[in-house]
């Protein structure tokens, strides 16, 4: 069988923006692997393809070791096509028999199919819309209410809870990198793992009293910092005094000073110095600038809306949500951002002592307050190729290609609110 991850136009799309506007939604990150890796995990295929968005597919490939959007991998196997928001726990439980079928949500989008081989010659499998297409004709549909992601702030959510999962998932306890003394370990050293390569500097505090902590490969921890669990910290990650409260994911080759708590970071984003970021997802080559820190509860304690559209606001039914910030994108000193903000990828951030509204469109220059076109996105380009080399990664012409796409995708929502702040300004 063949494993066929996708992740289609639509929709659904847009509820995991701005984080899903440079990756398919499997990239994305909850507990110790992303979405796709616990698929892979879940469904025990080991050969896997996917489909993605067209704007996506030349700068995916470049980063995915399995094909894509290769409609040859829609021939030859049975078929097991599984789109990225299903929540691994499908692969679990009776809905799942391995047995010719098409499941679909109410909204008529389709989630899951399972063919065989035999009955592939019934389809069109010279893409995977039409296959999705003909199998909807030819096999009819179910509508079942899978189990599935519908927003990136359940992944905040659920972060501490899918952390202790995949401790436990992986098997590793112990000591095998370099712990420095004095170091406090609390709670059981079962609880904790150190991977091989990882250092561990004098007058750091491991408290896995309330959940574990796992650090991985060529991860530094630098005197004076705490580190609660659930907790993951990913390979060449440093931490830097930080205070780590419980529930955080923080990827790859990170730098992360200050005060965390809840949150997961995509990975090769720094934020260095003091500032409190809480139940907020973070995106890849984002600096978020000394004293930036983001609300995550309302003074009333009501439930946070988040404005994923720039227009019509979304009840996350939770009282504690922090702010969603895209890829690339860059803070200054002492930003303030409000409960449940976008901050829209490619996004440079001018603090004006206030907290900023709740929607910061992708590609804008924020100054004073107010959304402008500023020095364009060919200064944010050149920005990001001096970031990306910093950490030995490199720009390259297909992932300015997906830039300037997303560029186009998010012009209306951008233009709106870039008329809104020329107004504001000719008023003063």
């Amino acid at each position: 069988m063949r494993l066929i991850l996708f992740d289609l136009d639509g929709p659904q799309r847009r509820n995991f923006y701005p984080l899903s506007l440079s990756r398919p939604i499997w990239e994305l990150r909850c507990g110790m692997s992303t979405l796709g890796e616990k698929l892979v995990v879940a469904t025990g295929v080991a050969d896997v393809a996917c489909f993605v968005p067209a704007y996506l597919e030349d700068a995916y490939r470049a980063r995915c070791a399995c094909p894509v959007n290769d409609a040859s991998t829609l021939l030859d196997d049975d078929l097991l096509l599984v789109s990225g928001r299903i929540k691994p726990e499908v692969f679990e439980e009776a809905v799942f028999d391995g047995s010719t079928r098409l499941c679909r949500t109410e909204d008529d989008e389709p989630m899951m199919l399972c063919v065989a081989h035999d009955d592939l010659e019934r389809l069109d499998t010279g893409s995977i819309e039409g296959l999705l297409s003909s199998a909807a004709q030819t096999l009819g549909t179910e509508s079942i209410d899978l189990p599935a992601w519908r927003y990136t702030w359940e992944l905040v959510l659920a972060n501490p809870d899918q952390i202790s999962a995949d401790f436990v998932a992986a098997g590793r306890v112990g000591i095998e990198g370099t712990v420095e003394q004095p170091c406090g370990i609390r709670g059981s050293r079962d609880d904790v793992y150190i991977a091989p390569g990882a250092t561990v500097h004098p007058m750091v505090v491991i408290d896995a009293e309330h959940g574990p902590v796992y650090l991985d490969q060529n991860v530094e921890v630098h005197p004076f910092t705490r580190i609660e669990g659930p907790c993951y910290v990913g390979p060449g990650s440093i931490l830097l005094g930080a205070k780590c409260r419980e529930g955080n994911s923080i990827g790859p080759v990170c730098r992360v000073g200050g005060e965390i708590e809840e949150s997961i970071i995509q990975g090769y984003s720094s934020k260095y110095h003091d500032g409190f970021l809480g139940h907020a997802y973070v995106g890849e080559w984002v600096n978020l600038g000394a004293l930036t820190t983001n609300s995550d509860l309302k003074n009333d304690y009501g439930q946070v809306e988040v404005i994923l559209d720039g227009r019509k606001p979304v009840n996350t039914g939770s009282m504690k949500v922090g702010a969603l910030i895209g890829d690339h994108t860059k803070t200054s000193i002492g930003t303030l951002l409000n409960t449940g903000a976008y901050v829209g990828a490619m996004s440079l951030i001018m603090t004006h002592g206030k907290p900023l509204g709740k929607y910061i469109p992708d590609f804008s220059w924020l100054l004073d307050g107010n959304v402008t076109k500023g020095f364009g996105k060919r200064k944010l380009y050149d920005t990001a190729k001096v970031a990306m080399s910093r950490r030995k990664q490199t720009w390259t012409d297909a992932e300015q290609a997906m830039w300037d796409a997303v560029f186009e995708i998010t012009a209306p929502q951008r233009d709106e609110y870039i008329a809104r702040g020329r107004r504001r300004m000719l008023k003063k």
